[in-house]
């Protein structure tokens, strides 16, 4: 008797204890983060999206440089390509996205991507992979750096490009991308609004340019011999291939495939298409519409929308749009009358369309577009404050360490090819090719 007893209660403790580790089990996989197949796959498919922006890049710029100069203008797109993929993956990622330190740079836990595997990172991204989320950073990383490259085309060393960008990836593309999107950055932590990189990318890239201008020094007969663009049907192609990884820049940035990125992908078009228009008008009222103008004002529309793109309707897109293409329009005229060779105006067109972007995204982000961002439209009047304050901050910063990076450089390696590598072309003198026989 007593070991039947014993017998029906030894079932009862054993069905207990697979009930409770049934149980155990529930609860742990309720915690665990999931990962999302969908916003998997639309991460991935937008980081794609963005690469596509490099040689684009290099497209959109190698036209509008002379014959001479067309394939070293391209290459440089590459070659940061190659370049910042390495650093990024060594230690790139870490310094953007560490474990905060201070509020200004991530800490060195991820170098060589050690710990960012798989499963997701809860505070970038609980759905998808922490690699995809890093991959998809790495094409950020990659397209600010090469933005710079239209500011010192048809006269720098390939070596001094390579160095550059290097050294301007590592102090001041990584800390800023931390003030801003890190855990912890400082920017961050104040509720700056900067959906897909109008301070982290153009701003940098456009301030920059500027800086690295007015070190380099203008090109050789720069005001008193013409210097057309070669080849403006690859610059128009450019743009295209631009426009259209742009949407992976912006509507990738929900990291979701839901409808924070449908939002996304409509006003990047919707501002990329008013800011073409009103160029378009801009230049007929001074002359005449060009190829290069159009094209250079949907890039500038797709620039000013970026930081925005997220937080925005779309007809506030359609505002920011109009107002991006006339202040850069005037920007650009502003650069020439000053006699400064920034170019091909990655100031006045990132530099400055990021800058609106960044205010515009203060003035016109609204909850009912994203519970995370409310800005004057809303009656968060202060929101416009705290983008001000990311324009000054992200400003200042880099155009004084990329001035003092450039002057560096120059001291000890040089910036410039010399008189009559710039007289015979960059094509031959740094690669011994030419991009038309």
């Amino acid at each position: 008797m007593d070991t039947k007893i014993s017998i029906k209660y030894f079932k009862y403790i054993f069905l207990a204890a697979i009930l409770l580790s049934a149980s155990a089990s529930a609860v742990y996989a309720a915690e665990a983060p999931q990962i999302d197949k969908a916003d998997t796959a639309w991460v991935l498919a937008s980081t794609a999206l963005v690469m596509i922006m490099i040689p684009g890049l290099g497209m959109f710029y190698g036209g509008m440089v002379r014959k001479k100069n067309a394939l070293s203008t391209m290459i440089l797109s590459f070659a940061i390509l190659a370049l910042i993929s390495v650093q990024w993956v060594l230690f790139g990622y870490s310094l953007a996205f560490g474990h905060d330190i201070g509020g200004v740079i991530g800490d060195l836990r991820w170098v060589g991507l050690s710990g960012v595997g798989q499963q997701p990172d809860a505070d970038y991204a609980a759905t998808i992979p922490a690699l995809a989320f890093m991959i998809f950073q790495a094409m950020f990383a990659i397209i600010a750096v090469a933005l710079i490259t239209g500011a010192f085309v048809e006269r720098i060393k390939f070596s001094a490009v390579l160095i550059f960008s290097l050294l301007w990836a590592t102090l001041v593309y990584d800390p800023i991308a931390h003030w801003v999107w890190g855990t912890g950055g400082w920017l961050r932590n104040m509720g700056v609004l900067d959906f897909a990189g109008g301070a982290v990318v153009h701003i940098s890239a456009g301030v920059s340019a500027l800086a690295v201008a007015l070190v380099i020094g203008a090109r050789k007969g720069f005001g008193k011999h013409p210097m057309e663009p070669h080849n403006i049907p690859i610059t128009v192609l450019g743009a295209a291939l631009l426009w259209f990884g742009w949407f992976g820049f912006n509507a990738g940035s929900a990291i979701t495939s839901g409808g924070l990125a449908a939002n996304a992908f409509v006003v990047t078009n919707t501002a990329g298409g008013t800011a073409a228009l009103v160029w378009i008008l801009l230049s007929w009222y001074y002359k005449k519409p060009s190829a290069l103008g159009i094209a250079t004002g949907a890039v500038v529309g797709l620039a000013a929308v970026t930081p925005a793109s997220g937080f925005v309707t779309p007809m506030a897109a359609v505002v920011i749009g109009a107002v991006a293409a006339v202040i850069c329009y005037y920007a650009m005229l502003f650069r020439m009358k000053r006699n400064v060779d920034e170019s091909l105006d990655v100031w006045a067109c990132h530099g400055i369309g990021g800058t609106w972007g960044i205010i515009a995204a203060g003035i016109f982000a609204t909850v009912l577009v994203n519970p995370a961002g409310s800005g004057l439209v809303d009656g968060n009047a202060g929101q416009v404050v705290t983008q001000l304050i990311a324009v000054v901050a992200t400003s200042v910063y880099a155009f004084v360490v990329t001035f003092v990076l450039a002057k560096i450089i120059d001291a000890t390696m040089g910036l410039r090819v010399r008189d009559d590598e710039e007289a015979v072309g960059l094509d031959l003198s740094q690669h011994a090719e030419r991009a038309y026989s």
